[in-house]
């Protein structure tokens, strides 16, 4: 059971959607082989504001045309993920994986990406 995770909120062109979905499973393989203990990928179905709450579209500004994918990384601890992602990072593999990300029509604009690792306080 991991203990820590990396967390990811991206917003995508809806038309983008299969070809991030295999870029991420590519990705996620990657990870899984490095040692990440789950990797899942979830893309948005509701989006509303409710009650006075900040719903995640706002929070990213997700523009006409967009929706969201959330990704969760999981991890043994914050050490773990810290060797895993230089391993990751290190394999010639990450670069063919990221192939996408470099051209001049990118699947998802990096710079709007969100992501922070966090410590799992409650586990039920």
């Amino acid at each position: 059971m991991s203990k820590y995770v990396d967390v990811y909120l991206l917003p995508i062109p809806e038309a983008n959607v299969l070809k991030y979905k295999k870029m991420a499973t590519a990705v996620g393989k990657l990870f899984r082989k490095h040692g990440a203990l789950t990797y899942k990928e979830y893309v948005a179905s509701d989006l509303k504001v409710e009650g006075g709450v900040i719903a995640f579209n706002k929070v990213v500004k997700l523009k006409p045309g967009e929706t969201l994918v959330y990704a969760e990384v999981g991890f043994k601890s914050e050490a773990h993920r810290n060797k895993a992602m230089k391993a990751i990072f290190d394999d010639p593999a990450m670069g063919a994986g990221m192939e996408e990300m470099d051209s001049t029509n990118p699947i998802f604009d990096m710079k709007r990406m969100v992501y922070g690792g966090f410590k799992i306080l409650v586990d039920v």
